[in-house]
């Protein structure tokens, strides 16, 4: 069991706390034993941004464990005030090491409260858009990254603002009891399941989604859902309700690949999961997947997938299959 403890400060902005909160109680639901929630903070009692007051909140501990996930929450407001006494009392008590050999996860400013501590010196990290220059300031020493939803850098992964808290802990639940678990917690928080562009691991079905734009957001979330249909430059740039160039440096920018590349991508995964999961010829996936012939299915696998498309046959008998491309995993159900 890994404790998850979460380091509050007076002003604290609830969704980072209640997000990556109610993303680990859920796991911990699905597979009892996996976390303990906790919560602590400078002082026993505080107010929340929304007035809300939060209780018996634990003293911050002596030492913690490596398996402990250490959870820095933003506050509310322009900017982080080093001096103020519970702020103070933080960041000196992350600089005495009591942290250390836990993972840490800093949700929207609090990667201002670790720069404050040091723990980001000369690494890559982010935060809220409207801190960005302020954590520039606080560690000149760390590679602040703009637009990233998250950033990860050894035991220290870092988060943009608020909701971006929850994206980062369906990451490490990922990470900790596999994808296909973190995929369920998604769905029942009914959240999109984003991961980092740096997992060596990556899905297709969520490569090319950390950033923030909801045009491209918005092409890519159409084209998963269909990637057999006939996608052209015009039907994609229609439906981000811009022109087929524009879109194109927008893909560029945001997801780093081209529309048509991204729909190639999404037919690609169609067509894999058809092949692991039923016993349809190369020809009718193919089809199925929205390629021309096993030929052309055969060179864009090739981008992707050292491995031939006969090593993810499935070895017993399959279960009766519809043909269809299952729906993207982690997407939100409807309604």
């Amino acid at each position: 069991m890994r404790d998850v403890l979460f380091v509050l400060l007076p002003n604290v902005v609830l969704l980072d706390v209640a997000g990556p909160a109610e993303a680990f109680r859920n796991a911990e639901a699905k597979l009892p034993g996996s976390y303990r929630l906790r919560f602590a903070a400078p002082q026993p009692t505080l107010a929340a941004a929304t007035g809300l007051t939060l209780a018996a909140l634990e003293p911050l501990p002596a030492e913690l464990t490596p398996q402990t996930v250490l959870i820095l929450t933003g506050i509310a407001g322009a900017a982080l005030d080093a001096h103020e006494p519970a702020a103070r009392r933080a960041i000196a008590w992350l600089r005495s090491g009591a942290a250390a050999g836990a993972q840490l996860l800093c949700v929207c400013s609090g990667s201002v409260l670790a720069g404050h501590a040091g723990l980001l010196a000369g690494r890559e990290c982010t935060t809220h858009h409207a801190h960005i220059e302020e954590l520039r300031r606080v560690e000149p020493r760390a590679r602040v990254l703009e637009n990233r939803i998250f950033v990860e850098d050894g035991p220290v992964i870092s988060s943009a603002g608020v909701t971006a808290g929850l994206d980062l802990a369906l990451f490490v639940i990922g990470r900790h009891l596999g994808a296909q678990l973190a995929a369920e917690v998604a769905r029942d928080l009914v959240v999109y399941l984003r991961r980092a562009g740096s997992d060596p691991a990556l899905s297709p079905w969520v490569m090319h989604r950390n950033h923030l734009h909801p045009a491209v957001h918005r092409v890519q979330d159409a084209v998963a859902r269909n990637p057999a249909a006939a996608w052209s430059s015009v039907q994609l740039a229609a439906v981000a309700c811009t022109g087929p160039r524009h879109l194109a440096r927008l893909f560029a920018e945001h997801a780093r690949c081209s529309p048509l590349d991204y729909v190639q991508l999404m037919r690609f995964a169609c067509a894999r999961q058809l092949v692991t999961e039923s016993r349809l010829d190369l020809e009718r996936v193919a089809a199925r997947a929205g390629f021309g012939s096993a030929q052309q299915l055969r060179r864009v696998w090739a981008r992707w997938e050292a491995r031939p498309p006969s090593a993810f046959r499935p070895r017993a008998p399959a279960a009766p299959f519809s043909g269809r491309c299952p729906s993207r995993p982690g997407s939100a159900p409807a309604g």
